[in-house]
């Protein structure tokens, strides 16, 4: 399941594409959901690149979008229902059955100009927390990364989920972190992350429906 050196399995909790990124309202439906499939594509491969990342479990419920990220190297099971919070958990408990060795973190699927470096620096420095530990986002009222122990794996994405996962005893992580800071919300943020660099997947939809020059 997880063949990877390291002590952290990333959980990636992901709807069906075909319902995501509806603030994303300039582009098509099929667009957002092109988008939102070669975002969450980006993040398993780039946590895949990842030092201290032993492997990705993919929590979903769209078992074919799932399929083409366990081809990709990813691990999956089913998203059982009642909602976010409730899948992660659900995620962290399928993986202790199978590895209680390692420390479950759970990041979003729509950072498109994620790079290995900056994830293995937030992890470097969760490697050394107590407890448990979350990555504010760009805006910095959101959470992008969020990791604890499978006995104190508390979850708390959602509206204002920053304020609630330091309310928790969860520590925000310091450093710059651009590329684990920036999730993809809306056209604005979609702009950031283009700026930053995307990954492979996003950067081919991306210029597909004409955000970025055919050459670049």
């Amino acid at each position: 399941m997880f063949t990877r050196p390291g002590a952290f399995a990333v959980l990636l909790p992901l709807k069906s594409p075909g319902t995501g990124k509806s603030r994303l309202s300039t582009l098509r439906d099929d667009q957002r959901a092109r988008l939102a499939a070669a975002f969450a594509t980006d993040v398993v491969d780039a946590c895949l690149r990842t030092d201290g990342v032993a492997g990705v479990l993919v929590v979903s419920d769209d078992a074919a979008f799932a399929a083409t990220l366990a081809a990709r190297g990813a691990a999956t099971c089913a998203d059982p229902g009642g909602g976010l919070n409730a899948a992660l958990r659900h995620a962290a408990a399928h993986l202790h059955e199978r590895r209680p060795d390692l420390r479950p973190v759970a990041l979003c699927g729509d950072l498109p100009s994620l790079m290995p470096g900056d994830l293995a620096t937030a992890l470097a420095d969760a490697a050394t927390q107590p407890g448990p530990c979350f990555v504010r986002d760009a805006d910095t009222t959101g959470t992008t990364l969020y990791c604890a122990s499978y006995d104190g794996f508390d979850p708390r994405f959602g509206a204002g989920s920053a304020a609630a996962h330091e309310g928790s005893g969860a520590r925000p992580l310091a450093g710059e972190l651009p590329t684990l800071r920036r999730d993809v919300d809306d056209v604005d943020s979609l702009a950031d992350a283009i700026a930053l660099g995307l990954g492979d997947s996003s950067a081919d939809v991306v210029r597909s429906i004409g955000l970025l020059p055919r050459d670049s």
